[in-house]
């Protein structure tokens, strides 16, 4: 009997796309917030980073009260004959809602040692906010934004606890490989769940030496954080002419 590589695939679909997902949101969120002066802010940030304190399970069980078919979610959803209880899409959304916080906050500490002289004076030429944020933001920000898409990344591929509310455990389906490994256990398959155990840390650990390989071969082209600086000032330039 062929071993079964289902969990292999249907973690890295869910997980890319939740990564996919997380880094257009997380980035949106931590720009948005950098710059938010109104009320709630505390709150904001605490429903931001919410999903980072709570243990996964209590997510999982949130996120199946708004899915499920008695949901608010479910109930629009049931007309159409789609549900996401139950479906790869559902481990998806798991894995976006417990990767989101690691991708705001860090996208959100890298957009917090920009410069506030360059974004002052980029203003003060007239750039609009959606120039500055394409033209000195974003590129400044880019190490950062990277390291925060790999851990968004890392923790997506590693989702249990929600995505077993969520979504449960059907091999083929959407048995994730932390679940493969868990239930391997459980039923004494020990080189089953090594073979799983190995394979999710090879993943996720390819991800961090290649964003340090990339770091280091970034630094020796002397594009460090001086480089970076006078990309900034060199697009201000730019603007003014």
């Amino acid at each position: 009997m062929p071993f079964d590589l289902s969990p292999l695939w249907i973690s890295l679909k869910t997980s890319l796309l939740a990564t996919f997902i997380t880094f257009f949101l997380g980035i949106a969120a931590a720009y948005w917030m950098l710059g938010y002066r109104g009320k709630g802010k505390s709150l904001i940030e605490g429903i931001f980073v919410a999903p980072l304190i709570l243990p996964p399970t209590v997510v999982g069980f949130l996120l199946l009260l708004l899915f499920g078919k008695n949901g608010p979610v479910g109930k629009l959803m049931e007309p159409l004959g789609f549900s996401i209880v139950f479906t790869w899409y559902g481990a998806a959304i798991a894995a976006t809602i417990v990767a989101f916080p690691l991708m705001y906050k860090t996208a959100l500490g890298a957009f917090e040692q920009i410069d506030s002289n360059l974004l002052r004076v980029a203003r003060t030429l007239g750039a609009k906010e959606s120039t500055i944020f394409g033209r000195i933001s974003l590129p400044l920000a880019v190490p950062g934004i990277l390291a925060a898409t790999i851990l968004a990344f890392a923790r997506a591929l590693g989702e249990f606890g929600a995505t077993l509310m969520l979504a449960g455990n059907i091999p083929g389906q959407t048995q994730t490989i932390p679940m493969a490994i868990y239930f391997a256990v459980e039923g004494g398959a020990i080189e089953e769940a090594w073979f799983w155990a190995l394979a999710i840390m090879g993943l996720s650990l390819s991800g961090i030496i290649a964003v340090n390989y990339w770091h280091q071969r970034r630094g020796k082209r002397g594009e460090g954080d001086g480089e970076m600086g006078r990309w900034g000032e060199w697009e201000i330039e730019m603007m003014g002419d």
